[in-house]
């Protein structure tokens, strides 16, 4: 793309403008816009063609200590992406290539060559899945859930396996990996269709619909896992994570992945009141950050591939388009509106 067409695009960017107290609302986000550069030497500009909305994007917005720094006020969103190079100066990357990256919530991203590793920028295989099964299964969401499972959960092929936010994109990683090593998987989600497609699609042996009413969750596991629970794979964290754990065995691994039931909270976050079950079953509970496996990215990448290419993995997206509609589409992950892996679809492929 030449210079003279690059000039004349602009750049529209969601900004945190404040730190939210409970849901995020548009008050917290500044709407920008701004001139596309040419890159500077050795960089590249790139376009954003769809972004990855997911629930640490709540506790980016959260100022504090954390395992990555929050993003500032006045700094673009934080978020991932699915893009195209519009302009190269660098001999690693042509003008056509499909990427990933850390676009931020915005249409166009210039990165200079020293940013390339910090933003996360390779180049990806279309042939390998399509743009949004590069924000899933073979993207964050799925690394997620490849290497929490493996790594931590160290599954056994004939123990039982529970997830929570079973149809979301971790979870639905997760539950089908779990199925291929040959483990009992049960899920627990939000409704009935949720659940449905989780047992009939996904393969999934049985599935609880936390919504059914008080208790459904405690007579759910006593129900679908008679034997106890070996591995829990957490991502909602509060009542649900204490009822699970009043149910593990002996030796039980639980990945802390997330705890979105308390994101939004305006109070303390409430840690396990069963943590001593721990104790009385020598069990682990340990935490998941997907960063700390990029260096293995590209091997859960080929295997889940394959899985998806000979039909044993399933990847679902909810999409919705427009950048000017990002405020709205982050709230869907907290109110269980999204059915599947959240997309925001900036741009046509």
């Amino acid at each position: 793309m030449s210079d003279t067409v690059l000039s004349s695009l602009t750049n529209h960017q969601f900004r945190l403008a404040s730190r939210p107290v409970g849901l995020p609302t548009r008050d917290n986000w500044s709407a920008t816009t701004e001139a596309v550069a040419e890159p500077e030497d050795g960089g590249v500009v790139l376009q954003t063609l769809a972004l990855s909305l997911d629930p640490a994007m709540r506790g980016w917005m959260n100022e504090g200590r954390s395992y990555i720094p929050p993003v500032a006020i006045g700094e673009v969103m934080r978020a991932g992406g699915v893009g195209r190079v519009i302009a190269s100066k660098s001999p690693h990357f042509a003008v056509g290539d499909t990427v990933i990256a850390g676009f931020g919530v915005q249409q166009y991203l210039r990165l200079g060559a020293a940013e390339f590793k910090r933003s996360g920028l390779v180049k990806i295989d279309l042939r390998m899945g399509s743009l949004t099964q590069w924000l899933n299964v073979l993207g964050m969401p799925g690394m997620t859930g490849y290497f929490g499972l493996m790594d931590v959960g160290q599954p056994q092929a004939g123990e039982t396996l529970v997830v929570s936010g079973a149809a979301g994109a971790v979870g639905q990683t997760v539950g089908q990996v779990a199925k291929i090593k040959g483990c009992r998987v049960v899920g627990i989600a939000g409704g009935k269709a949720k659940c449905d497609w989780v047992v009939n699609e996904l393969g999934f042996d049985a599935c609880i619909d936390y919504k059914a009413g008080p208790g459904a969750v405690r007579e759910g596991l006593k129900e679908h896992c008679p034997k106890g629970v070996d591995i829990y794979f957490d991502n909602v964290g509060g009542e649900i994570l204490d009822t699970v754990l009043a149910r593990i065995n002996r030796k039980a691994r639980i990945i802390i992945c997330g705890a979105i039931s308390q994101y939004n909270a305006t109070t303390a976050v409430a840690g396990p009141k069963n943590y001593l079950s721990l104790l009385v079953n020598r069990a682990r509970m340990e935490g998941i950050v997907v960063f700390d496996y990029a260096d293995r990215y590209h091997l859960a990448v080929l295997e889940m591939a394959g899985y998806l290419k000979d039909g044993r993995m399933k990847s679902k997206e909810d999409i919705v388009e427009g950048i000017a509609h990002f405020p709205e589409a982050l709230l869907k992950l907290f109110n269980g509106e999204n059915f599947g892996k959240l997309v925001l679809q900036v741009a046509d492929e």
